[in-house]
């Protein structure tokens, strides 16, 4: 057996542990009363303008809660690793994607960042932790699938065409039209390789949200406005 077939036959593994371990964690929480939202987004799409804009409504919403409404994306793992005892300062170094199980195992010996198998756990659990707790926008790191059996957690997913999201790299990150589509799809297909690999999950399975939008068509303040207002419907019924 080869390096990268022993990885393959290791990770999924983990993986099969590493569910086992979510669902448990889920049933010993049972059903939150709090509301929570998770957002799946492809790159491109302002996610960061929507998800503010959206927990700023929120708190001023019938949805307003004791504490406020926040939202949380690379900071999911900044927390985790905080929870952990490893340095905050990793989160830059850690990126939302399945590494190769050669270059996590060099990165674990070299002592430079803590290797999968080791964070995605801790990451889940700062998830579901949050998704309990309540009035926590969750973005991306698989928050979608995690939660995906919680009553109290409404899912989104922000969608736009090539064209618009490359548009939009383009302006945001000075690149030429080649260098934003491959940043585009390096990125799309790092976050699909995550969920895949730690979750069994496809990002464009349709069913896994409650509210799709099309961020060509709607703008981020009417972006905002619909999920605000299907979200308060949705949790209305629970």
């Amino acid at each position: 057996m080869n390096s990268e077939d022993a990885a393959k036959k290791f990770n999924s593994y983990v993986v099969s542990q590493g569910g086992d371990s979510r669902m448990q964690k889920v049933t010993a929480y049972g059903h939150s009363q709090k509301p929570a939202i998770t957002i799946s987004y492809q790159t491109g799409v302002d996610v960061s303008d929507i998800s503010e804009k959206l927990a700023n409504t929120l708190q001023k919403s019938e949805l307003k809660e004791r504490q406020p409404w926040t939202v949380f994306n690379q900071q999911l793992v900044e927390k985790a690793l905080d929870e952990q005892h490893w340095p905050k300062e990793l989160a830059e170094k850690i990126t939302e994607d399945k590494r190769f199980f050669i270059d996590e195992l060099m990165d674990e010996l070299c002592g430079l960042r803590p290797p999968s198998w080791v964070l995605v756990p801790q990451v889940v659990e700062t998830i579901l932790n949050l998704a309990v707790t309540g009035c926590a926008i969750l973005v991306g790191h698989g928050t979608t699938v995690i939660t995906a059996r919680m009553s109290n957690v409404f899912h989104v997913r922000l969608t736009g065409s090539l064209p618009k999201r490359i548009e939009r790299v383009q302006r945001l990150r000075s690149l030429t039209t080649e260098a934003a589509a491959k940043f585009i799809r390096k990125e799309d297909r790092g976050r699909e390789r995550f969920v895949k690999a730690y979750f069994h999950a496809r990002l464009e399975n349709e069913l896994l949200y409650d509210l799709t939008v099309n961020t060509d068509r709607i703008s981020n303040d009417d972006a905002v406005a619909v999920i605000a207002a299907t979200a308060q419907r949705f949790f209305s019924t629970r």
